[in-house]
């Protein structure tokens, strides 16, 4: 007996059709049906925020939802943030030149969540950047580097080819 449902499902960008158990999650579709395993595990509880996807543009929780209730979605995954494939997003970069990462387990749904936050505000202040992380737990950085990475990759000054920005250094 087949106890599995069809679905189709648009992941960055890329039409998928499958076939998946009623039970599995949507973090356990993308991770073991996809192989897109940049979305993490955490709780299991929708508490930690690890699990963070765009479906349909707004940041939910992937271990919160059945894969089958993403039927006819688009979901965008950490991988897809960025344009160009091997390339990171201007957000992204924001994480590396603030250290807003050190273990990196909570990372992929920390840039979900502030991509979301870029798409619906693209100048938030501290306290919105804040607002819009606090449902995600980062046990390594503190929070703040996280925001000063926000609000940097905000300003004109983020878009600078890495050579201006050294050079704009020494000086």
């Amino acid at each position: 007996m087949n106890n599995k449902l069809p679905i189709a499902i648009n992941v960055n960008g890329v039409h998928y059709e499958r076939e998946v158990e009623p039970r599995t999650t949507l973090v356990d579709f993308l991770r073991e049906d996809l192989a897109l395993t940049g979305t993490h595990v955490g709780c299991e509880h929708g508490v930690c925020g690890a699990c963070s996807v765009l479906l349909n543009d707004e940041a939910v929780r992937s271990c919160c939802m059945f894969a089958v209730q993403a039927d006819g979605m688009h979901i965008t995954t950490v991988e897809g943030l960025s344009t160009q494939r091997g390339q990171m997003s201007k957000l992204q970069d924001a994480f590396c030149e603030k250290h807003a990462l050190q273990c990196g387990y909570c990372t992929p749904g920390m840039l979900v969540s502030c991509h979301a936050l870029l798409k619906s505000n693209p100048k938030p202040n501290a306290q919105e950047v804040r607002e819009a992380i606090s449902s995600n737990l980062c046990r390594c950085t503190g929070y703040q580097q996280i925001v000063d990475a926000v609000i940097y990759a905000t300003t004109d000054h983020a878009s600078e080819p890495q050579d201006a920005k050294v050079s704009s250094h020494v000086n």
